[in-house]
């Protein structure tokens, strides 16, 4: 696919018509005057920048555990890099590089600590007192948890900000009302009560470059910390046609470079292409949609910004690679079994004991509950830790902690 170069929103404050537009937004659950300086959606990303939960995002997992090193990535500095390439996708297809870039640094916020491992083992826990998820979790932290207003709870976002959040992977309903990937999480369901964010459409088209970045950068920055830890080596990338591709043109033109800037080069590659993929196929999307708005792009019948089949089978082919190499490598797998040990340890004795939850605002209030509500606080609690905050506490808990190393 080639990309019309003329189209592009490089240099252009111009925003197209399909894009989102802060001027006309849906509005916030709690009305508020305007800000004379900033848009909706500027104002939007400012205040999540600021929340406690971004803020935690420095010490939490994205693959490897903090104690690994300082070089390897977190939460945060993926979330960092989600958002520059959404801004870069937004601006191209001139659309709200604001909003595009408050989704990608939203995304994130209901992870727990470690990682996936973190969040399978809160999700068991939680199963009767329905479950885990972690999309939802970062609902409930930006209506629900955060406490930083006089008037409301949460950092009342924008409507697009919240369907972004909530639905940037795609509808979460089927026109019939069917959930797309199972039951829809009932914090979102309850939300929607209050405040529809139209669960059978697609998101905005800034929502939808927020994830396809998301996936660009972590297929590219995992392989970047696999090789540095050593569970991935060069020669496994070059099982990878479209990896080897780019490692023989760094080669060709640099035959004497060292593996860290060897690296480098082919990182960087990596995501300019996938970045110019996405462009091409939105572009072509785009022309043959012709929507005269945003509500045209969320009542379109597929997604607009993602893959050309080839590359979609290039990121399948990289996340194969990941998942053997390193998310089930030996290692990885021992220290996910430690982890989840904490999560789980500290969910059962938090039950027994609420007033254990020292830093709980609500800890008073929580030992006279039923079981299902006190567990939702509990998960709350437990899915806002730190990898290191939660290693603390279960030492504090229990004479012996796993070794995370």
């Amino acid at each position: 696919m080639t990309i019309d170069t003329r189209a592009l929103g490089f240099g252009s404050s111009e925003r197209a018509v399909y894009a989102a537009d802060p001027w006309t937004s849906h509005g916030r659950l709690y009305p508020e005057e305007g800000s004379p300086t900033r848009s909706d959606f500027q104002r939007d990303r400012d205040r999540i920048v600021h929340t406690t939960a971004f803020r935690r995002l420095k010490h939490k997992t994205q693959v490897f555990i903090a104690q690994d090193g300082d070089h390897y990535r977190t939460r945060l500095t993926h979330t960092i890099e989600v958002a520059q390439i959404a801004r870069a996708l937004a601006r191209a297809l001139k659309l709200d590089e604001d909003l595009a870039e408050g989704v990608a640094l939203v995304h994130d916020f209901g992870h727990t600590p470690f990682g996936h491992t973190g969040e399978d083992a809160l999700h068991e826990v939680l199963l009767p007192y329905g479950g885990f998820d972690h999309n939802a979790q970062s609902l409930r932290i930006v209506t629900k948890l955060e406490r930083r207003y006089a008037e409301f709870d949460g950092i009342n976002l924008t409507w697009e900000s919240l369907e972004g959040l909530v639905k940037h992977n795609g509808p979460l309903l089927t026109p019939d009302g069917v959930g797309t990937r199972g039951p829809v999480p009932q914090p979102i369901l309850d939300y929607c009560e209050l405040h529809d964010l139209e669960l059978a459409t697609y998101a905005s088209l800034e929502a939808q470059v927020a994830a396809i970045a998301d996936d660009i950068a972590y297929n590219t920055h995992d392989i970047d910390d696999g090789l540095r830890s050593g569970y991935l080596t060069f020669d496994m990338l070059e099982e990878i046609p479209f990896l080897a591709g780019l490692m023989a043109e760094v080669r060709g033109r640099y035959p004497h470079l060292e593996p860290s800037r060897f690296t480098h080069e082919i990182m960087r590659r990596q995501i300019t292409r996938m970045v110019e993929d996405v462009i091409a196929v939105a572009q072509e999307r785009l022309s043959l949609l012709r929507p005269e708005s945003a509500a045209d792009v969320r009542a379109a019948d597929r997604v607009i910004a993602t893959f050309s089949g080839r590359m979609a089978e290039t990121d399948s082919q990289i996340k194969a690679m990941l998942f053997k190499r390193i998310y089930r490598n030996p290692d990885i797998m021992r220290i996910r079994a430690g982890a989840a040990q904490i999560v789980t340890d500290l969910f059962a004795a938090y039950m027994a004991n609420p007033k254990e939850m020292q830093s709980h605002y609500w800890v008073d209030h929580i030992a006279g509950l039923a079981d299902a509500p006190k567990a939702r606080h509990v998960g709350d609690y437990l899915a806002g830790m730190t990898d290191t905050y939660a290693i603390s506490a279960h030492r504090r808990l229990f004479d012996h902690t796993p070794d995370l190393r």
